[in-house]
């Protein structure tokens, strides 16, 4: 057994001890990344990740909407949020659910990150779940998988990076993503239905409430400073007005000020600080995370072993069905150890040659590389989604992995159809 086949053994150990997941990374990193040449130059590669990690302007956003996040779990304001939620959806089975399926769309849409759904969205949405009845592994699986639900909408950063990379119109593939984003969120959401149902067959209720104007009236009007932050970031995005990183910037401002100095939920002096110390742990965790996870895939570049796995899924078979289930087992693989963005930039250039070779429409294609990479962030056993929970909630990442496996299995399901249905990514 060579030295770096033994490293990976060893970590794969580590990993399944539930070793923190930077540690993980770094050992993957910094150990396959010495073993090439024994050469300790080479280590470098870590810093100079980091370094990219650090000028990228996106990343800007994942700190100013964590501490939004964290700031308003300090507040009532996650209970108002659930209540207009509730008012608007929870009259039907399973409304609850279906409204943080929704919430997650929503801002991870506009954030392209999972990681940053999870930890601002998190605090809210996961005790609602649980006060309203919803068992802990539900909440917690939907969380991991609802993390990555929206890439598919419009203004999601990863499509336009793979229209960039492509050179590919980005409406058409935003066109093209709308039907399956759909069909990914209504299968969730009738998983989460069917769930309530049968919760109700054995007797056990999930304090679903009737359908009232008065209620709606009520929660509408006690979430008003919650509302215009809503319309801040839709207005800004699809308006056009800033980028993602400022309009995370503003809405924490704004939150700052509301919670602050008009409903004064968080005292400026007393919890303001301690909120951007957690908030400023948490970031760091996740971007040391997202380093090393960047610098072990340095690794695989300089060893040259995506080309060497798309080519041998090419050499595999001629068949169009079978290369393309090939495919999708590959990218639930990538996108298990790769972030999405570093994934579209080294994987797409090397795939989309060889997927036109097959005959796939590069539009078609583009859908079943994001919704695989979609699935690989909360897949077993090192999607980042799943550490990040891990992370924010203080659960061990085997019980994430159980909680995760229903939705996963239909999150499959929609893929399988979605690459096997090519019309549905050209009804538009």
């Amino acid at each position: 057994m060579s030295l770096l086949t033994l490293l990976f053994v060893v970590i794969a150990i580590i990993a399944l001890m539930e070793v923190p997941l930077f540690a993980v990374f770094a050992g993957l990193a910094l150990g396959s990344l010495y073993l090439i040449e024994m050469d300790p130059t080479d280590l470098q590669t870590v810093l100079l990740e980091f370094n990219r990690l650090s000028s990228a302007s996106v990343l800007v956003a994942l700190p100013l909407f964590t501490f939004t996040g964290c700031i308003l779990t300090e507040t009532k304001a996650p209970r108002r949020i659930m209540d207009l939620m509730e008012a608007l959806f929870g009259w039907m089975p399973g409304g609850v659910a279906i409204s943080g399926l929704f919430a997650c769309a929503v801002l991870t849409t506009l954030t392209g990150a999972s990681g940053v759904t999870i930890v601002a969205l998190g605090g809210v949405l996961y005790p609602a779940l649980i006060e309203k009845g919803y068992s802990e592994k539900f909440a917690l699986g939907l969380l991991v998988t609802g993390g990555s639900l929206g890439l598919l909408f419009p203004p999601s950063l990863p499509i336009i990076l793979y229209g960039v990379v492509t050179q590919t119109e980005i409406e058409k593939i935003f066109n093209a993503a709308f039907v399956p984003g759909v069909l990914l969120m209504l299968i969730l959401s009738c998983y989460a239905f069917l769930y309530d149902l049968n919760l109700r067959r054995k007797g056990k209720a999930l304090g679903n409430q009737g359908f009232s104007l008065r209620e709606l009236f009520r929660a509408t009007k006690a979430a008003a400073w919650e509302i215009p932050a809503l319309i801040i970031i839709f207005g800004g995005v699809y308006g056009g007005v800033g980028s993602i990183s400022e309009i995370a910037g503003v809405v924490a401002i704004y939150v700052i000020i509301v919670e602050c100095f008009i409903l004064r939920e968080v005292k400026l002096f007393g919890q303001l600080p301690r909120v951007f110390v957690e908030a400023g742990v948490l970031t760091g965790a996740i971007i040391v995370i997202l380093g090393f996870a960047m610098g072990f895939t340095g690794y695989l570049l300089d060893e040259g072993i995506p080309t060497m796995l798309m080519e041998k899924l090419k050499t595999v078979t001629d068949n169009k069905i079978l290369f393309l289930l090939s495919l999708n087992i590959f990218l639930l693989g990538v996108g298990c150890v790769m972030d999405i963005f570093s994934a579209i930039v080294v994987i797409v250039p090397i795939m989309v040659p060889i997927a036109m070779e097959v005959g796939i429409d590069p539009i078609h294609l583009c859908i079943i590389f994001l919704v695989n990479l979609e699935i690989g962030y909360a897949t077993p056993p090192v999607g980042i989604n799943l550490f990040i929970a891990s992370l924010k909630f203080q659960k061990p990442i085997t019980l994430l992995y159980w909680a995760a496996m229903p939705f996963l299995a239909l999150l499959i399901l929609a893929l399988l159809v979605i690459t096997y249905a090519p019309g549905l990514s050209n009804v538009f």
